[in-house]
This record gives structure tokens, sequence and C-alpha cells, in this order.
């Protein structure tokens, strides 16, 4: 896959995971973040009564808010879960009856994207032998990594995206993704209500690679870090009388502070063409990342490729007629998408 092909890190093989694995269960999630919780200084092996409790709970959690976990129509385990929320059955017997039945499908299902195993893997399989899972290189290495606190806060918003679509149950071209400036929240309608999702910021990283769309410079999700990324209109906000739904997902990309208001940042003025290139890009890893931003993109730009890019291009000539000035970053890294 073209996404981590291009920038074959450790962080950008697991976004690779999280964000276009095939998801028929939110399990995949809840393993995820029961390995950032695992104690990295003891041995390799993590039985699976360890992963029992994290797991269980970060389901338990989602299942207050969001009942539907699961594409088909029912699950002995989620039951389970249901029971241990509504104070029928007690953490360890949760605990017993996630191990047995918890982890039959994700750890063989976690590393395949796309029909495929990804080249790196983060634990190998050793159930049947030692009861658990035995955590790679690969794995610890992840967990040195820049990017690696980025992660929990992008695997919870996708997690949210996907159990929102499931939610709404609607046909899926009725399916579409706002944004709130004031919020900074992606947020969906049903019967003309508003349903709050998840954080912009939190949702869009991933795709870029925790990095800012405009100069790659490395950007944070850590509320209060020094480099707490911005969440930007590639074509700018003073456009929208001439740019229809300037607020779409299409147009949303995080920047650091210096890109997008700093002295020689973009403000209100338009990014050049090769940046658009970059903008179709990055929405393209949305086609592939499946419900509900593929829904939402096809709707905002167009179900075919060549829609979607004429779609921005059409767009950006009608943001120049009206600002005039483009704007090219200063790079900071390497391009990598």
């Amino acid at each position: 896959m073209h996404f981590y092909q291009a920038d074959p890190t450790l962080e950008n093989y697991w976004r690779g995971v999280i964000l276009f694995g095939r998801n028929v269960a939110s399990y995949k999630f809840a393993l995820a973040h029961a390995l950032y919780e695992v104690d990295k200084t003891s041995s390799d092996l993590v039985t699976l009564e360890q992963l029992a409790v994290p797991f269980s709970r970060h389901l338990c959690q989602h299942l207050l808010h969001a009942p539907k976990q699961i594409t088909s129509r029912g699950s002995k385990y989620l039951e389970s879960c249901v029971q241990f929320n509504n104070g029928e059955i007690t953490q360890d017997k949760l605990t017993e009856i996630t191990v047995r039945l918890g982890f039959n499908n994700v750890i063989d299902a976690f590393h395949n994207v796309n029909s495929g195993e990804i080249e790196k893997r983060f634990f190998v399989d050793e159930r049947k032998t030692n009861s658990g899972i035995r955590l790679t290189e690969n794995f610890y290495q992840l967990g040195e990594r820049q990017q690696y606190q980025n992660l929990a806060f992008e695997t919870t918003a996708r997690w949210n995206l996907v159990e929102q679509a499931w939610t709404m149950g609607i046909s899926r071209h009725l399916l579409n993704v706002e944004f709130d400036a004031n919020d900074q929240l992606l947020y969906s309608r049903v019967n003309a209500r508003r349903v709050n999702i998840t954080s912009c910021r939190d949702s869009l990283n991933g795709y870029q690679k925790g990095r800012c769309f405009y100069c790659f410079r490395p950007i944070s999700l850590t509320p209060g870090h020094s480099e707490l990324a911005d969440v930007d209109h590639f074509i700018p906000w003073m456009a929208r009388d001439e740019v229809p739904n300037i607020n779409g997902v299409w147009n949303l990309v995080l920047a650091c502070k210096c890109c997008n208001r700093g002295e020689a940042g973009k403000s209100a003025r338009l990014p050049g063409q090769k940046l658009l290139a970059r903008l179709y890009a990055r929405n393209e890893y949305f086609i592939q990342s499946k419900l509900p931003l593929h829904e939402t993109i096809i709707n905002q730009t167009g179900r075919l490729p060549e829609q979607r890019r004429n779609y921005l291009v059409n767009n950006w000539n009608i943001a120049r007629l009206r600002l005039f000035h483009t704007w090219e970053p200063q790079a900071e890294g390497e391009a990598i998408f």
C-alpha cells in the first residue's frame, strides 16, 4: 500500500492497520489500546489474561455511548460486556469471558490490510503454546518513536468515526462528516440532529503521518504541547462565499503554527498547485480508509477520481480569482505524501 510504502516507518505500518484495516467489529481498536497500556519493561510475553482487562474496559466504555460495535446481528462476547456495564457480572467473570471469547478473531486479523498482511509484525500469536502473544522488537521500537504519543489519539478518533457510521445505520450515500471550527470537532447529522463524533485533529493526523501538511514538520495532538497542530482550511476561509462547503473534510488539513499563522505563513493566501496535488493525494487516503470518510469525500467531491481531482482544481481556480496571491511553505522535512 502506497501509504506506508512511500514512508515505511513503524508508525506508518501501525497506522495502516488502524486507518485502512477492514472493520467488521471494533475489536482491533480495543486491542490497539490494550497494547498501548502494556508494561514494556517486563516480559515480551503478554498473556490473554493481561490483555483482557484493558481490552474489555475500552469496549465497555465505548458500548456506553455506541451500542453497535459489530456489523453482525449479535455477539455473545459483547453481550457479556453489556452485562458488566449493567452490573450483572463481575470484572473477574468478564475477564474470564474475554480470555475465552474476546480474542478469537482479532489476533489473527490484526496485521491484515487490504486482504494481505503488512510487512512489519508487532506481535506473534502464541495462544496455543503460551496462552498469549509475544511482542516483537518492532513494537518496542514503535514505543520509542516520536509519533508514538499521537497513536492513541488517532486510534480513538478512528474508532469513533467507524462506530458512528455503524450507529447511523443509513444508506452509505447519505453519510457525511462536517467540521465545527469553534469546537474543532467533526460531526454528522441524523434527521437534522447534530451528533458530535470526535476531534478533528485526532482524525486527520494519521492520514498526514503526524506531519504538518505544508512543511512536514512533526506535529502533536497533545493539548498544551508547543507543537500542537492547527486545523487549517486549505482554500482559505476568506473564499467561503465563492467556494461551496469550505468547511468540508476535503478542505481541512493540519498545519504547524509557523505555516498556518507565522510571520511567513499561509494566512489568507492560497497554497500553490503542487500543494493542491498533495491535497488530492491526502483525500484519496480517505477514500481507501472506507466509512465514513470514504463516503464523505465522495459526497463532497465526486464518485470518480477524475471528478474529485476536477472538483479541487475548479475550486482552487475560483479561489485564485478571489485571493490572487499564492503561497509556498519552507520545507522542514521530506515529502511523504
